[in-house]
């Protein structure tokens, strides 16, 4: 068992695809995607945050999220990859250890 945290942006430079200053409609667009593959996620301010049980899950789910785009001229995309063995679960239970150390929950 492996847990692949991903944590990921994407969303379209070109202003083909842009409207105004805000990208939240093609962001829109890669959650649903996402919600609907059914890998667990989690959506944050910056980013989103996936888990899978390999690499190849998690880069199927970024292929995914360029799809999404592919009509757009340019896609920035930021990766961040957290890959440990023996072990799931780690979109909470990593939040759940922090929780414990501050004794509190933490704001989410």
């Amino acid at each position: 068992m492996t847990s692949v945290l991903l944590e990921f942006s994407m969303f379209p430079t070109s202003d083909e695809c842009r409207y105004g200053s805000s990208v939240s409609k093609q962001v829109a667009k890669v959650i649903d995607a996402i919600d609907k593959s059914g890998v667990a996620y989690q959506l944050t301010p910056m980013g989103t945050v996936i888990e899978t049980q390999s690499m190849k899950e998690a880069l199927a789910i970024i292929e995914l999220a360029y799809e999404q785009l592919q009509e757009c001229d340019r896609v920035y995309s930021s990766l961040k990859f957290d890959i440990r063995k023996n072990t799931k679960n780690r979109l909470k239970t990593k939040i759940v250890s922090v929780e414990k150390t501050l004794n509190r929950k933490i704001n989410h």
